[in-house]
């Protein structure tokens, strides 16, 4: 089965990522395939490098990351809720004139039409969070 997943939610804010990462972890496990883990709302907050949990805490940002390298996921943060929570790759952050990006390994930012795509490929689109 082909899944497009949608992740509204931080990642220490609220056990939605958890949970998505746990089903998109299984789901991959089990032979099914990923068309987009796309973040929305919040959810973009997922995709910082500059998230560090204290030692003793999961590093989710880094679980996503890890997770997308080894199964060649295609995770994309939404363009315009990154914006507003100040999350910029090297072509957004050069445009608006920022001195930095933010983006971690493996996300990609673009544009809700990518959420489209992924609903349009997938037989379900799982929601995890608001």
């Amino acid at each position: 089965m082909k899944f497009g997943i949608l992740v509204n939610e931080g990642p220490y804010q609220h056990q939605a990522s958890d949970t998505a990462y746990q089903f998109v972890k299984a789901a991959l496990d089990q032979g099914h395939e990923i068309v987009r883990v796309f973040f929305y709302h919040d959810g973009v907050n997922n995709g910082t490098r500059l998230t560090t949990p204290p030692q003793d805490d999961r590093n989710i940002v880094n679980r996503w990351s890890e997770l997308a390298k080894e199964h060649e996921l295609d995770m994309v943060v939404c363009v315009a809720a990154a914006q507003r929570r100040g999350i910029v790759d090297a072509d957004e952050a050069k445009r608006h004139g920022k001195d930095a990006d933010n983006i971690a390994d493996g996300f990609r930012i673009s544009g809700l039409g990518q959420l489209i795509e992924a609903g349009i490929k997938a037989d379900r689109m799982m929601i995890f969070g608001d």
